[in-house]
């Protein structure tokens, strides 16, 4: 039994079962015992690999996706730029060293990162020192400004609940005990007015997602983006509509029981990319698949440049990497990509509306 696994045990037994949402807040962001605070779950030694640590390809385009949009809006100075969820840091040293080829860009950007780990954190200020980066717990932190922002797998770790539907009515997914272990079980169905709008598109027995705290972060960044001007690029694995079971954990690698080794495995969900659209009050372009964005911005093209100067096991990685940010079995059609921008602004590129 893992020590957060007792703080379970303990807090179920006085208050009952409690929601998918509290169970993965506790789990990644617990402060003695969550898996966020207490360490670096990135790369090989890690539990997972993000894109940026694929290749150096992902962030120089996501930097010059976000450099048009900047200079389509008039170079605004100064502005935000930004990131929700930075990891190691490798997408903001990628995107920021392709930002060096357009004049003024850097000059004018405030580089802002939204992260709680203080491990993480340490890593970002050794990657990212000389850009003098300021960090937040929130994006309501964030100053006022015209916004440019990335957010690459930050939105499938916001703690979600999961709603059975029984009728008219939903039946809450919790975390209870059965047997001295933790289980999974149902609540009695209730009418559930935020999801009034789910009973056109779903049947008996459907299973729903719902992420209230990614939702109010879309709206937040919309907000800001409408008032000030901006674009948001946001990264990750989901769909359109949420249907179905996607709560799952990664742990060394490998898909995990997400209720063995609480607090030693990552926790995520499949991102519902219409509710942060509907959420936000700007513009948002068409949800497209990673390989078909990344394609679009010349990722080929930009791999063909770095081969010319590669051979050997260099050259095989480098090959690997792009099929693997771009192929439909791979990355390529798994991940999507939405983008926010003003109302009456020419769209992010590769990004259709």
């Amino acid at each position: 039994m893992t020590p957060l696994e007792e703080v379970l045990h303990k807090r179920i037994a006085a208050e009952g079962p409690m929601s998918i949402a509290e169970y993965m807040s506790l789990c990644l962001m617990h402060p003695q015992h969550g898996y966020y605070p207490t360490r670096d779950p990135l790369g090989a030694a890690g539990d997972f690999i993000t894109a940026p640590e694929v290749s150096q390809m992902f962030g120089e385009l996501l930097g010059l996706c976000l450099a048009q949009c900047w200079m389509d809006q008039g170079r605004p100075d100064p502005f935000v730029l930004a990131e929700l969820g930075p990891g190691r840091g490798t997408l903001m040293a990628d995107a920021t060293r392709a930002m060096r080829g357009v004049p003024g860009m850097l000059e004018a950007a405030r580089l802002h990162l939204v992260e709680t780990s203080p491990r993480l954190r340490d890593e970002q200020r050794r990657r990212l020192g000389p850009l003098m980066p300021v960090w937040h717990e929130s994006v309501a932190d964030l100053p006022e400004a015209p916004l440019f922002l990335l957010a690459n797998e930050f939105f499938d770790a916001l703690p979600i609940r999961q709603f059975l539907r029984a009728g008219d009515a939903w039946a809450e997914r919790v975390v209870g005990l059965r047997d001295g272990a933790l289980s999974f079980g149902l609540t009695e169905p209730v009418a559930q007015a935020a999801l009034a709008h789910r009973l056109a598109d779903t049947s008996e027995g459907d299973l729903v997602e719902t992420c209230a705290p990614a939702q109010g972060i879309a709206e937040e960044l919309g907000r800001r983006i409408a008032a000030h001007g901006g674009a948001a690029m946001i990264v990750d694995y989901g769909a359109e509509r949420s249907l179905g079971d996607t709560f799952q954990a990664l742990r060394r690698h490998e898909r995990a029981d997400p209720l063995a080794a609480p607090g030693e495995a990552d926790l995520t969900a499949h991102v519902d990319f219409g509710a942060l659209a509907d959420a936000a009050p700007c513009a948002h372009t068409q949800l497209t698949p990673q390989g078909l964005f990344l394609e679009r911005l010349g990722i080929t093209d930009r791999a063909r440049a770095l081969a010319a100067k590669l051979s050997g096991d260099a050259l095989e990685t480098h090959v690997a990497a792009h099929r693997r940010l771009t192929h439909p079995a791979e990355m390529g059609s798994l991940f999507k990509t939405l983008g926010f921008f003003p109302e009456g602004a020419t769209p992010p590129p590769g990004l259709l509306t």
